[in-house]
């Protein structure tokens, strides 16, 4: 089978010949090229020639086109940091929001012509021209609320729900209609999925009621506009204790992407019983523990948890989140071993 033809029979919840395997492998393919980091994340060419060679090389099952957070948010206006060894992020003694009056400097704005989005629109399509026929291609996105808190800073976030949630929902629902533009225009480059990074549905980060009043609803928006488009809709999150059930309610996604144990479940024993029938489960191998893990106990544990999830199908090997950006490859190459000889159906 080829890996579109893995993936496809997955999210079927048809058993394929072995379980589809993606550590999520980002920022570290740019040593595939030796790319600097901010050239790898802000040239189409660069990431694309790495990523394509991470699937030529390890023959992983899925490319999700993941560089950084920061993308829309730099695209609003935010200052944007771009260290040599990590991924971009915002220049927290620089938020775009300054203070609770500014979110009407929140405003439309066209992702086909912003600088990193369009660069993310153009590393879509230079990977499914390349690898499309064979092998799925996931576009990656931040939620509104996610792309707001890099805006205003989260603990400046927090404040402002309780102080001018009108105001918060104004912008969200700005930076949602501009998600749906930028969705379109990933949908027409042939993508298979657009991932959605919920970051603030967990209930480490807050409460299952308060994400379902400010970003439940924009998110429900976005999801059925990308269905409409004939387009599959996947979540990650990796934060603990994630609440599947809303966001299952809300988006009807194909799969989620995850690394801990849902909030409405005790173990992945009752999460893969509770929702691996209906839903594609990916993950779920800790990218903190895999940095420092040796080979022989990363081959146990991706064991482990195909023993978990495997049967029936509905069931991706992959880190719960990016792959370490400066750790060897060798321990991705072990997942992807174990998957295709272990993980054989």
């Amino acid at each position: 089978m080829t890996s579109l033809e893995r993936v496809a029979a997955t999210l079927s919840h048809k058993e394929p010949d072995h379980v589809p395997v993606y550590p999520i492998l980002s920022g570290v393919t740019r040593k595939l090229t030796g790319a600097s980091y901010k050239e790898w994340a802000t040239n189409a060419e660069e990431t694309a020639k790495a990523m394509i060679q991470s699937v030529d090389e390890f023959g992983i099952d899925c490319l999700v086109t993941l560089t950084d957070l920061s993308v829309e948010a730099a695209d609003f206006g935010q200052e944007i940091v771009y260290p040599e060894n990590e991924a971009a992020h915002p220049n927290y003694d620089n938020q775009f929001l300054q203070d609770i009056e500014d979110y009407d400097k929140v405003k439309h704005i066209d992702p086909r012509t912003t600088p990193r989005m369009s660069d993310h629109i153009k590393l879509c399509d230079l990977l499914v021209k390349a690898k499309g026929k064979t092998t799925p291609v996931v576009a990656f996105i931040f939620g509104p609320l996610g792309i707001l808190s890099m805006l205003r800073g989260q603990e400046d976030l927090y404040m402002d729900l309780y102080d001018d949630p009108d105001a918060v929902h104004k912008a969200l629902t700005t930076i949602t209609d501009v998600l749906i533009d930028y969705s379109d225009a990933l949908i027409e480059t042939g993508i298979n999925a657009i991932m959605v990074d919920t970051l603030f549905a967990s209930s480490v980060i807050m409460s299952k009621e308060m994400w379902s009043e400010f970003e439940g609803p924009h998110v429900k928006r976005w999801a059925d506009h990308v269905h409409s488009k004939g387009c599959m809709v996947m979540i990650h999150n990796c934060g603990n204790g994630v609440y599947f059930d809303v966001q299952i309610e809300a988006m009807h996604p194909q799969a989620i992407s995850f690394l801990h144990v849902p909030a409405d479940c005790a173990s992945f024993e009752e999460c893969k019983e509770k929702y691996g029938k209906d839903i594609t489960l990916i993950g779920c191998v800790s990218p903190t523990w895999i940095a420092t893990a040796s080979v022989e106990e990363v081959i146990e544990e991706s064991k482990h948890e195909i023993d978990l999830f495997k049967q029936g199908g509905g069931f991706m090997l992959a880190t719960g989140c990016e792959y370490p950006a400066n750790t060897a490859f060798d321990n991705a190459k072990a997942m992807i071993e174990v998957a295709k000889t272990y993980g054989r159906y």
